[in-house]
């Protein structure tokens, strides 16, 4: 009678290293999948400001107000448009266009007599966001209000066993949608090479005969639009209410210095990683405590690098 061999049985250290393998897995790929989300947001936040700050030198506080008017405009559109599937798809570009107009009446108004005196205008437009959020605290609830996410956006992916929310995909994908047509427009379109010559030197873009004015008008439309933008997909995630601006202007100011003052593809790398660190710090640590310690890193990086990621490379005359 013959007997079957027996395989050795597995070594203690065999059994728990699949399991650290997929407890660091577990612990790692939610503050990612999560910080990534943030970082697209923040960069949603920052790219109007790439623009009106980075590029024109404008210190816009009243950005994060455009933030909330986009997400208020979400909110209006859908109690006119009871369908939540079709409502958010139509405050996209409501948001941008009431937004952009919100820029253009300010730079119109005040901003046009402060260009090259960028404290001034830091302090006028302080001044406008209080103004803005107080009169949103007269239309809408003390509490803010909710705005119902699409059916299409309910449910959840699978990504290596954790159950990443369809609302953050989709903030990912706005946020690299607007990405790419701001830089095709700027790089392509005829606005686009006007804006960078402007930008670049605004003496010699008028002796060209480019408007520069009409330039700054079409600058500032577009970076509060994108503001706008912003604030839809903000409320889709945590609602809105009058103060969510403030929640976003600080750190969009921060990711666009520490990329590089103008400079998109810095932009982006420094949401990145600031939505990744904030995720982090937060799954470590209170979510107050995060956002000090993601501040202290980049001001620390800052204290290295106070040009940011990228600068613009100039060519002298001698």
């Amino acid at each position: 009678m013959s007997t079957r061999a027996r395989d050795p049985a597995p070594t203690p250290l065999q059994n728990s290293r699949p399991h650290r393998e997929r407890k660091h897995v577990d612990a790692l790929l939610p503050p990612l999948l999560n910080g990534t989300a943030l970082g697209a947001l923040l960069l949603l936040a920052a790219l109007g400001l790439t623009l009106t700050f980075g590029q024109m030198g404008v210190i816009n506080m009243a950005h994060g107000e455009f933030i909330m008017a986009g997400a208020f405009i979400a909110y209006v559109t859908q109690l006119v448009v009871t369908s939540s599937n079709i409502s958010i798809l139509l405050a996209l570009p409501l948001a941008f266009l009431g937004a952009g107009l919100l820029g253009l009446l300010l730079e119109v108004g005040i901003i046009q007599w402060m260009y090259r005196r960028p404290l001034d205008t830091l302090l006028v437009t302080v001044g406008v966001a209080l103004i803005l959020q107080q009169v949103a605290l007269q239309i809408f609830p003390a509490q803010g209000v909710p705005v119902e996410a699409p059916g299409w956006l309910d449910g959840q992916i699978d990504v290596f066993g954790y159950a990443w929310p369809l609302r953050q995909v989709f903030t990912i994908v706005l946020a690299a949608v607007c990405l790419v047509a701001l830089a095709a427009w700027l790089k392509y379109s005829s606005f686009g090479r006007r804006i960078r010559a402007t930008v670049q030197n605004r003496d010699l873009a008028e002796t060209s005969g480019i408007r520069t004015r009409n330039i700054d008008r079409i600058t500032f439309f577009v970076g509060s639009g994108l503001a706008g933008v912003a604030g839809v997909a903000a409320s889709l995630i945590g609602g809105t209410n009058s103060q969510m601006g403030t929640q976003y202007i600080i750190p969009a100011f921060l990711v666009v210095v520490a990329g590089g003052v103008g400079q998109i593809k810095g932009t982006v790398i420094a949401a990145w990683a600031l939505g990744i660190a904030l995720s982090f710090f937060a799954d470590w640590t209170t979510g107050s405590m995060a956002q000090v310690l993601a501040f202290v890193l980049l001001v620390v990086f800052l204290q290295f690098r106070p040009q940011g990621l990228f600068t613009v490379r100039t060519r002298g005359l001698t």
